[in-house]
């Protein structure tokens, strides 16, 4: 474990503030918990922002049956809460980064300029990425360089975002603003008669806190005892913030919308309801097999989930709030739809939406055990730190593998490479047909098996915690397919 990641993560010109408890998230077995930092800027009323959809990035070029993007990494000031400016780290200068719209099967080329003062590393969450372009923590792009990643994008249609993952660093650099969104769009889900165009929103969700003069917040570590253990656990902020926005509304018609819903917090886990049927019809690995309803919703960090919501339930004047019932106070709440039109609406939720391959965990190889723990100065995979020359394990290509996941307290992990059925929760298999993940919550004292199949690429990878601050704390492993 380095020295930077066992003692320090430096601000890198973010406010400092002391770190207060959340409620209900006092140290189990000595172990850290994520702890709340508290604004000081003057927060708007919920609602009374409009939600902003990202802008959708534009090829700089199209050749050889490839399309390429320029993404300029910079620092800017944007208002974030309405009659301040708010310093950040934005690709092209914005929060969140533009959403990138691409092919399944057309090769996409992101060519990434930094002009921060830091190094950078670009991941796409949930891309099956050949190893040189998937963002191993220590390929890092230098202050003043570029570096072109190159995803094939041989997948299914889904939902993924790209954010930075600089080793020891990438907590801080996502709260800046290192995020954004990247919808995998085919030909299958195109024959889907699913909401389209406006009502196709992707929708990211994080939190952060504000000092007075609108500067995000981040935990200082150097020369403040105590305030290191309580940062450990997991930085939540008391803003919660839709496409950069905090508390937004959005006026929708009496139809059916398709949301795109990321969890891009540091730390933060949501139950999200709007207290009426959410269909759920997508996870992180693209469309479900058939359409599933729910109540309620819950994504830990780095999870996605697609829904459907149907608007033509409710009359014209009436507000629609998406609440997060894991949260209290301030935190409870998300953001509001007003219905405010009718519209005419083609749109319809099929009963089968797509094919799922069910992995055999009967014809898995081997099956390995990755514990998640802590252990004094960072958190812990299989009882060691995260060393980048260390592989922890080294499956063959082709092969199908049983990882059984276990953790102390709550831990999303985060695989690289390939997608994941989830086979048993504590021993319990879930219900209904098998789903594509690529992130999973371990709640506290619990045990996950996952079955994946590595495919197309030899090369580095990794496993890894994705509260952010777990993850700069050292709770991640190496693997290598051979």
């Amino acid at each position: 474990m380095t020295s930077t990641r066992r003692d320090v993560l430096r601000l890198l010109g973010l406010g400092a503030v002391a770190v207060a408890g959340v409620p209900g998230c006092s140290l189990i077995a000595g172990t850290p918990q994520p702890q709340l930092l508290t604004s000081a800027a003057p927060l708007p009323r919920p609602y009374a922002v409009p939600l902003p959809v990202p802008e959708t990035a534009k090829p700089v070029r199209s050749a050889g049956g490839a399309d390429f993007y320029e993404l300029t990494e910079r620092a800017a000031e944007v208002e974030v809460l309405p009659g301040l400016r708010t310093g950040i780290w934005g690709y092209g200068g914005t929060f969140p980064g533009p959403t990138i719209e691409a092919r399944a099967g057309r090769r996409t080329v992101v060519k990434l300029v930094n002009q921060l003062g830091e190094p950078t590393v670009l991941h796409l969450h949930g891309g099956h990425t050949p190893p040189e372009s998937d963002g191993f923590p220590t390929d890092l792009v230098a202050p003043g360089a570029s570096r072109e990643y190159v995803f094939p994008l041989e997948q299914r249609a889904a939902t993924l975002w790209y954010h930075d993952h600089r080793m020891d660093y990438t907590g801080p650099q996502v709260w800046r603003g290192l995020a954004g969104m990247f919808l995998v769009r085919d030909a299958e889900e195109e024959a889907l008669p699913l909401p389209a165009g406006e009502r196709d929103l992707p929708l990211l969700i994080c939190d952060r806190s504000f000092a007075a003069d609108g500067t995000m917040l981040y935990p200082a570590l150097e020369g403040r005892p105590g305030v290191r253990e309580a940062y450990m656990g997991g930085v939540l902020g008391d803003v919660i913030l839709v496409n950069g926005a905090p508390w937004p509304e959005l006026r929708v018609a009496r139809a059916r919308y398709r949301l795109r819903l990321c969890n891009a917090s540091n730390a933060r886990t949501y139950e999200l309801a709007t207290g009426g049927p959410l269909v759920q019809i997508g996870s992180d690995g693209g469309l479900l097999a058939h359409p599933r309803t729910v109540r309620q919703l819950r994504l830990a960090p780095g999870e996605r989930a697609d829904v459907v919501v149907d608007f033509s339930a409710y009359k014209v004047g009436q507000q629609v709030e998406l609440r997060n019932l894991a949260g209290e106070g301030a935190q409870a709440r998300v953001m509001r739809f007003a219905v405010d039109r009718d519209e005419k609406d083609e749109s319809s939720v099929p009963e089968r939406l797509s094919t799922v391959e069910a992995l055999d965990p009967g014809k898995a190889k081997v099956t390995r055990e990755f514990e998640f723990s802590s252990g004094g100065m960072g958190w812990l995979i299989n009882g060691k730190p995260f060393d980048p020359k260390r592989m922890e394990a080294r499956p063959r290509l082709g092969d199908i593998e049983v990882w059984r996941l276990t953790s102390d307290v709550a831990h999303p992990v985060h695989l690289h490479l390939d997608h994941f059925q989830v086979l048993t929760v504590n021993g319990e298999r879930p219900q209904g047909p098998p789903e594509w993940k690529d992130t999973v919550e371990l709640r506290e004292a619990q045990t996950v098996e996952i079955v994946t199949r590595f495919t197309d690429y030899r090369g580095r990878y990794v496993l890894h915690c994705h509260n952010l601050e777990h993850e700069d704390m050292a709770m991640m492993a190496a693997f290598e397919v051979v």
